[in-house]
Parts: C-alpha cells; sequence; structure tokens
C-alpha cells in the first residue's frame, strides 16, 4: 500500500507541473499576443496619423496578467526554494583569512623595480667621481 501511494503522489506531482507548464507556456502565448496588439495599434496610429500617447488599457491588462502568469509557473515548476546561508560557509574562517585570496596574489610588479637596489646607477656614480 505504501508503493501505491508513493506512485499516486508521483504521479499527482507529475500532474502539477504539467499544469505550471501549461500555465508558462499560455503566458507565453499572451506575451506575444499582447506584443502583436501592441505593434498592430502602432501601425493603426501611424496609417490614421494620429501621435502616440500609449498602449490601450487592454494590451496593458493583457501584458500584466501574462507576467503573472508566467511568474507563477515558473517558480512553481522550479521546485523547492532553499535557504541561502552565507554564514555556513564563513562559519570557520578566522577574521585574518577572510580576505585572503590566493588567486589574486602578483609577484612580478613594479614594487621590485622601484624598490630594490640599482647597482648599474651607482656604478656610473662612482666612475664619474
Amino acid at each position: 500500500t505504501i508503493i501505491i501511494i508513493k506512485m499516486a503522489v508521483q504521479r499527482q506531482s507529475r500532474t502539477i507541473k504539467s499544469v505550471f507548464r501549461l500555465f508558462v507556456v499560455v503566458g507565453l502565448l499572451v506575451f506575444a499576443h499582447a506584443a502583436y496588439s501592441a505593434a498592430q495599434h502602432r501601425l493603426y496610429l501611424r496609417i490614421t496619423e494620429r501621435e502616440f500617447t500609449g498602449l490601450p488599457a487592454d494590451i496593458v491588462v493583457q501584458i500584466i496578467l501574462a507576467f503573472l502568469v508566467v511568474c507563477c509557473g515558473l517558480v512553481n515548476i522550479a521546485g523547492d526554494f532553499r535557504e541561502i546561508k552565507a554564514s555556513k560557509e564563513l562559519e570557520h574562517k578566522s577574521w585574518e583569512t577572510f580576505g585572503n585570496q590566493p588567486s589574486f596574489y602578483t609577484f612580478t610588479h613594479r614594487g621590485r623595480v622601484l624598490f630594490s637596489t640599482i647597482p648599474d646607477l651607482e656604478d656610473e656614480a662612482d666612475q664619474e667621481d
């Protein structure tokens, strides 16, 4: 009986995900329809030589509803959200090693030239005296 219950839950889970996938597809189709309607509205305004002041309310409502339906579908398809715990990774680091990033070490920099003694210039200065 436990196996039958697990199989029923899995089927129900797949059915629910299918419904939310349908939400995403329908939402994207409504987005496409709203884009086509907006293009037709702009074409109508050009033909009638009117100034564009904004999209009609029905197109704006279509866009908002499509956005909400797509968001709802995507959030439910994605699965369970997990907490982001940055402190878990940083728990074992001390303050001294917190900013230590060996990938940023640079050993070939201009400090070697600026702060080293330059024997060639010293030798030339001695020869001139």
